[in-house]
């Protein structure tokens, strides 16, 4: 178990928040906090431990960074860790056009957490995938891009909290932490 009982997660995305708290349950405490911390280029991997030693420096402690990725199998992984730019540039409807010309409509969640001890230390990462396809938007258009990413035949807006968190790249990336947490072992 890690020394700490609290851990502070940089988020200010409330859906975020109360997905990581219900999934890690009284495992550990959450406090919440919403930093800037700049996003370098990268892989998925590179993006989050420098976002984690950046957020461990400026909090001064151990924290808890989230990121998320999308990756079209047509366009080769695209968006990918630039998702959350492609969603605000292009909208949920763009996102479509861009695979209106290829048969494959298939994509890759990918959400990578960070755990961070404190400033100087190294991140350790926990990784959760989900495959699905992507679909015209279905669902409350709330959370992200949800609406458009199909899972066995629902998008994730489109389950309930409960089955989302059973089954998204969140909750198994969130499963390696929460295991992590409660016995020391690595993912």
């Amino acid at each position: 178990m890690i020394p700490t009982v609290k851990l502070n997660f940089i988020t200010s995305n409330k859906n975020k928040l109360a997905e990581v708290k219900a999934i890690l349950g009284n495992v550990v405490e959450i406090d919440s906090q919403a930093i800037e911390v700049p996003e370098i280029q990268g892989s998925i991997e590179e993006i989050a431990k420098e976002k984690a030693r950046r957020a461990a420096e400026e909090i001064g402690g151990p924290v808890l960074t989230e990121d998320t990725a999308l990756g079209f199998r047509a366009l080769k992984g695209l968006p990918g860790a630039y998702i959350k730019h492609f969603l605000s540039a292009l909208g949920h409807d763009g996102l479509n056009k861009m695979l209106d010309s290829f048969e494959d409509r298939s994509a890759e969640a990918v959400c990578t957490f960070a755990f961070c001890r404190g400033p100087g230390e190294e991140p350790i990462l926990f990784q959760g995938r989900t495959e699905g396809i992507i679909v015209r938007p279905r669902g409350p258009l709330n959370f992200g891009w949800d609406p458009i990413f199909e899972h066995n035949g629902m998008t994730y807006a489109e389950m309930d909290k409960e089955e989302k968190n059973r089954v998204s790249h969140r909750y198994k990336a969130l499963a390696k932490l929460k295991q992590w947490l409660e016995d020391g072992t690595l993912p």
